[in-house]
């Protein structure tokens, strides 16, 4: 029987190029440890092998420094937590190997999260002595990031069940894409939103898709943005430097329409006013705006993370072994790991 009073989880998250490691005691977040790795910038995205080195090097001390900061011993942990899937399948597997073997070592439970779940989880993250308001189940939560953009219905901390996805790119991934075809840098999310708040939203309209469902597509608007970008700057070889604030948050508003647009018909067929954004795009102030906006003109009750909560780290996965420790839901040993996004 597993000790319910004193239930100190640590964290693993390596699902992509973040290496992360916290620790959680009975709910609430002791340290939470991240390692970016730069070295991806140049090539303007994630190169996978170089991803895979990265986390290789910055596992144990990024674990060893989560553990210092929380002070807390090896021997207090009451299991550990580490990211499933989905993610690159070398950066997954130097996270769960890590895990595994730390928690084969201690003679500890193991309990294994998916990334996405995590994500949504992250609204429940709380520091020591913090009175947060979460949201009440069911809720809605818009996940959206480079990889995923998904609406999914929250039921409990288990049962969670996607109502609409992307069936091509990620906002996120058209956000990076379109930055790259005008020059910027990558990640480019932060740099359209820093131009944005700058820009004219109406100064130029991009194609939107006609799905239907509750289910996305950003590959037209990609497509939109290409063509039309390109028979710009040939009659204006200077057209970007001058026209990129209106580019961008052009480009920002479309993606948010398009995004609250189903979210919003989500909302009105179930009937659920308590609604949530999750993943590396609700960092997005045209996006967190939009929320606020729809939480007075609907009546919905919005949930917004962190700043610190919306990219990858380890304290959602921490927040989401607690709930499942809570529940008795360990895994073994040889539970594989996974690529594909599922719920």
């Amino acid at each position: 029987m597993y000790d319910m009073d004193d239930v100190v989880i640590l964290g693993i998250e390596s699902s992509c190029d973040d290496t992360s490691a916290a620790v959680i005691r009975n709910g609430e977040l002791l340290s939470n440890v991240v390692a970016s790795q730069g070295v991806h910038e140049e090539y303007g995205g994630v190169v996978p092998e170089l991803a895979s080195r990265a986390h290789q090097q910055n596992i144990v001390p990024v674990v060893d420094t989560a553990l210092k900061r929380a002070g807390v011993e090896r021997s207090q942990l009451s299991a550990v937590a580490f990211t499933r899937g989905p993610g690159l399948m070398g950066s997954l597997l130097v996270g769960t190997s890590f895990a595994k073997g730390f928690a084969r070592s201690l003679d500890l439970p193991m309990i294994e999260v998916n990334h996405l779940q995590g994500h949504i989880l992250a609204h429940f993250i709380k520091q020591p002595g913090e009175e947060i308001e979460v949201p009440q189940f069911p809720f809605l939560c818009l996940l959206v990031s480079g990889g995923n953009s998904q609406i999914v219905r929250v039921d409990s901390f288990s049962k969670m069940e996607i109502i609409g996805q992307t069936i091509d790119d990620a906002a996120g991934e058209a956000m990076d894409k379109c930055s790259k075809v005008m020059g910027f840098g990558y990640p480019g999310g932060p740099i359209i939103d820093k131009y944005a708040r700058q820009g004219n939203p109406k100064a130029f309209t991009f194609s939107k898709p006609n799905i239907p469902g509750y289910d996305y597509s950003f590959s037209g608007l990609k497509t939109s943005f290409l063509y039309n970008l390109r028979d710009w700057v040939k009659d204006d070889p200077d057209f970007i430097e001058q026209h990129k604030e209106d580019l961008c948050a052009s480009l920002e508003r479309t993606i948010v329409e398009i995004l609250m647009k189903k979210l919003k018909q989500a909302a009105k067929d179930t009937g659920i006013k308590q609604v949530a954004v999750a993943g590396g795009v609700s960092a997005n102030t045209g996006l967190r705006n939009a929320f606020l906006d729809y939480s007075k003109r609907f009546g919905w009750k919005v949930f917004i993370p962190r700043f610190s909560y919306t990219t990858d780290n380890a304290a959602m996965i921490a927040v989401a072994g607690h709930y499942k420790y809570l529940a008795g839901d360990f895994c073994g040993i040889d539970v594989p790991i996974y690529s594909n996004s599922r719920l």
